[in-house]
């Protein structure tokens, strides 16, 4: 069973709309090698698994499956953040539709000529689950072979190319909405590294100092430096409500990446960081709910409510 807290896994910085920003960070959703892949690819590959004995590996990849189902919230969610309001629509119920929007512009113009059309016209200034080229994402990015040592390879591989891609979305917008999401999910990445190349290491494998991918002088990205001081490129996370998880016994000892930090598998899950919904866009036609639906909502809880009442007695809020 899976639960939702309704927290982000990290924070999501302030910042202006940037639609450009917003498209780069797709190919990290989207992507052949972003996080809907990554999430797609160890969850199935710990749903196939096969032997009992080998269950600490099976439980470090459906851990970090876990967390991706996460970092898929994360990004997609700072996608929407970076488009919501870039037309800089000031309109209200009561306009007609078609008034211009601020400084005499059309409400969404910008969609014409700036990134991907589809923001605006398919997903209402919101994520998509395409890569930064539009391409829509494919479950034949999916690698699970059955074979242990191959599907760890195959996965550090793919960690190792996220946090490539990552490292240069980084270094294409300025923007610290966009910057702070790539940056925890640069170190994450780091942390998964760290993870399959531990558990090939059980397996006979000797990295030396090939690790991690691509070599970076992380302290140059400033918000990467932070939760690398934190010691974020060496945990992993069970996500496991039933303490039944055994990663710890691979996700143990001196890291990997050579870079002086013990492995840390002790915590469940991260603190996390407070969500909110985003406002309503009337430019795209998605109002929300108006006066009778909330009406109707409010009489439903309340039936709701009232049944609850009668079967337990009165609850307390």
């Amino acid at each position: 069973m899976y639960f939702h807290a309704q927290t982000w896994i990290n924070d999501i910085a302030d910042g202006e709309p940037d639609p450009a920003a917003a498209n780069a960070l797709q190919e990290g959703l989207g992507g052949q090698f972003g996080e809907m892949r990554t999430m797609m690819q160890y969850l199935f590959q710990a749903m196939n698994f096969r032997g009992p004995t080998a269950k600490p590996y099976r439980d470090l990849i459906q851990g970090i499956g876990t967390e991706e189902i996460s970092h898929v919230e994360l990004i997609g969610t700072t996608i929407s953040r970076l488009l919501d309001g870039s037309p800089e629509y000031t309109g209200k119920l009561t306009d007609p539709l078609d008034k211009p929007g601020a400084g005499g512009a059309t409400p969404l113009k910008i969609a014409l000529d700036t990134s991907n059309i589809h923001h605006y016209l398919v997903g209402a200034q919101g994520a998509l689950p395409v890569d930064a080229a539009g391409n829509p994402w494919s479950g034949s990015y999916v690698y699970n072979s059955g074979n242990l040592p191959l599907d760890l390879l195959y996965n550090l591989m793919l960690e190792s190319t996220g946090r490539l891609q990552k490292c240069r979305i980084y270094e294409m917008t300025d923007n610290p909405t966009a910057r702070g999401t790539i940056a925890y999910l640069i170190v994450r990445d780091q942390a998964h590294e760290n993870a399959y190349a531990k558990a090939l290491e059980t397996l006979g494998v000797n990295w030396k100092s090939l690790l991690p991918i691509p070599k970076t002088n992380a302290e140059s990205f400033p918000e990467v430096k932070e939760l690398l001081d934190l010691g974020l490129q060496s945990k992993q996370y069970s996500f496991d409500l039933d303490g039944k998880s055994e990663a710890g016994k691979i996700f143990q000892g001196d890291s990997p990446s050579k870079d002086g930090t013990t492995l840390d598998a002790s915590e469940q899950a991260p603190a996390g960081a407070p969500s909110f919904i985003a406002h309503e866009r009337l430019e795209e036609f998605a109002p929300g709910l108006d006066t009778d639906l909330l009406a109707l909502i409010q009489a439903t809880a309340e039936l709701e409510l009232s049944e609850i009442n009668g079967f337990y007695g009165p609850t307390t809020t």
